[in-house]
């Protein structure tokens, strides 16, 4: 996926400066997958085995973590796709009709979750992680 999609994908934009977020799932962490993230991302790779540490526990940090996969894949799988072109036709259709006021809310959310990491100097975040 990495090294025919995602990397190819890459060069095909204008980026001058990314960073990659890589979690510690250990489906993620192979040494061939770390060694190719650090060849691609050098020191802008966040990674548990990378220059940057990932957060540990802090999938609650990531806008696509605690929003976006959890909405896209209850709307994608809503009429129960029996086909690989319904799926993907069915995950195009959600992402292009995603509202911008919707994604200014998500970063709004996300931005008083790192004012509270910061405050709390990153302590746990029971506030969030338990709201109810």
């Amino acid at each position: 996926m990495i090294t025919n999609f995602f990397i190819p994908e890459l060069n095909n934009h204008d980026v001058q400066e990314l960073w990659f977020q890589q979690d510690g799932a250990t489906c993620h962490t192979a040494r061939a997958t770390i060694d190719l993230l650090k060849d691609t991302f050098g020191d802008c790779l966040i990674s548990g085995f990378g220059p940057v540490n990932w957060p540990p526990r802090s999938c609650d940090l990531t806008p696509l973590d605690y929003f976006l996969w959890g909405y896209v894949k209850s709307l994608v799988y809503a009429d129960k796709p029996q086909t690989l072109d319904h799926l993907e036709d069915n995950i195009r259709r959600v992402i292009a009709d995603i509202l911008p006021q919707m994604l200014k809310k998500v970063i709004e959310n996300w931005t008083s979750r790192l004012d509270y990491v910061r405050a709390s100097r990153g302590s746990h975040m029971p506030e969030i992680i338990f709201k109810m």
